[in-house]
């Protein structure tokens, strides 16, 4: 009986032992270590614990990034590149499998580069992404450079693999036989999600630094470990920018911010006539063998207007004669980058407390309250467009500069001149 017990006892104490070695934590331990439940907590001024802000923080530094693009913009007149040929270079090295991103990098940049190329479509219509994967010591085309999110995101689920080593100048090289080919009228980039602290070469990465300067190629990393001397002399030497990402959140900002299209090489940066071709969309009850997937499909799809060959989706090259077909949609929603909203003006506590300005009440852009809910007489953070002087709220002001790129303020004052003019 006695050693019955005993035995028992060892066992639960065996376990017991094994649950604290693994991952060098007790289990107590990894549930908060799991949760990170510190992170979401600040001191306020009493030296109390509160929940952060997490909306207030994001606004803030979306402002920030809004007022650092103005001034660039405002300083020089900067000419950008709205046809864009992007390579996203992924790590999947054993590297990708660490968890200080939850659950691991690996999971974390698949995540982020879903919603990235979906943004990058939607905010450059004539722009192409291609991906390529490095592990085991080499570089993997996983897409060729093409206008379609769904292949590329579908393409990307299906290869989640971590193994072996990067080789950083194995990616660097196949990229540029790709983009090497692109007319001059592309801008070249490449875009390195870096998880490794070292990289596995073949030969003289120095070398490939150089050849991508030669050939025009913008090379930015963003980095899930500590920074790497020769990743930031690559985007030194090619023009682009080096991050290094503390968390998740600030990966996803580091990562979209590359979605606006940034300003054109000084040595590219001519102008150029380009022919591009504006298809008809087939009627639903014709057949024709579709030139992407060379196959026989009845309906939709795009009637190229030079060789009458059939598309699926537009944008994109014929295959057959090489033109560029578009919609005129896309040429619309490639405009705003040319003449991007000025950021607006966030109201100061002078105004709140002065009585000789009456400040409205409700958000001109969607009419919720501008009232603070706490107190339901002071007003709550508000911002004013600089031109029309009307108040919006915080998801307001993101909205109109990330989604709608127009003043709603503005706007209506402009409409009531045109009706006079035209009467």
């Amino acid at each position: 009986m006695n050693n019955g017990e005993n035995r028992r006892l060892n066992g639960e104490a065996d376990e017991e032992d094994d649950d604290d070695d693994a991952n060098g934590l007790a289990a107590w331990e990894r549930t908060y270590a799991d949760d990170r439940s510190w992170e979401a907590l600040q001191e306020d001024e009493s030296g109390l614990l509160r929940p952060i802000d997490n909306k207030a923080i994001y606004h803030a530094q979306y402002r920030r990034r809004l007022r650092t693009l103005s001034s660039l913009a405002t300083t020089a007149r900067i000419q950008k590149g709205l046809i864009r040929y992007l390579y996203i270079v992924i790590d999947f090295s054993k590297a990708a499998t660490e968890m200080d991103f939850r659950p691991s990098r690996m999971a974390v940049v698949a995540k982020h580069v879903d919603a990235f190329v979906r943004e990058f479509f939607d905010q450059n219509p004539l722009s192409q992404i291609g991906l390529v994967t490095i592990k085991d010591g080499f570089a993997n085309c996983l897409t060729d450079l093409g206008g379609s999110p769904e292949s590329h995101v579908k393409a990307l689920m299906g290869k989640l693999e971590c193994s072996g080593d990067a080789s950083l100048q194995n990616g660097l090289e196949l990229v540029h036989s790709y983009l090497n080919q692109i007319p001059s009228y592309g801008h070249r980039e490449v875009l390195v999600l870096y998880s490794a602290l070292n990289s596995c070469d073949p030969g003289d990465i120095m070398e490939t630094v150089q050849k991508c300067k030669t050939s025009k190629i913008r090379c930015s990393v963003i980095g899930l470990t500590a920074e790497i001397f020769i990743c930031r002399h690559l985007c030194q030497e090619t023009g682009g920018s080096y991050s290094v990402a503390l968390d998740e959140s600030h990966f996803k900002e580091l990562l979209l911010e590359h979605a606006p299209p940034p300003p054109a090489i000084a040595d590219s940066a001519m102008p150029n006539l380009i022919k591009m071709g504006f298809p008809q969309r087939a009627a639903e009850s014709s057949i024709a063998i579709c030139s992407c997937h060379k196959e026989a499909k009845v309906g939709g799809g795009y009637t190229c207007p030079r060789c009458k060959a059939r598309v699926c989706e537009l944008p994109t090259e014929c295959r057959i004669c090489g033109l560029t077909l578009i919609s005129s949609p896309h040429l619309a929603r490639s405009y705003h980058h040319l003449f991007p909203i000025i950021p607006f003006d966030e109201v100061s506590d002078k105004v709140f407390h002065d009585p000789r300005h009456q400040l409205p009440k409700v958000c001109f852009g969607c009419q919720e309250s501008l009232m603070n809910p706490s107190t339901g007489n002071s007003p709550s953070i508000r911002v004013s467009c600089p031109k029309c002087k009307q108040h919006f709220c915080l998801d307001c002001d993101i909205y109109i500069h990330e989604s709608l790129h127009n003043c709603p303020g503005c706007e209506s004052f402009r409409r009531p001149k045109l009706a006079t003019s035209d009467e």
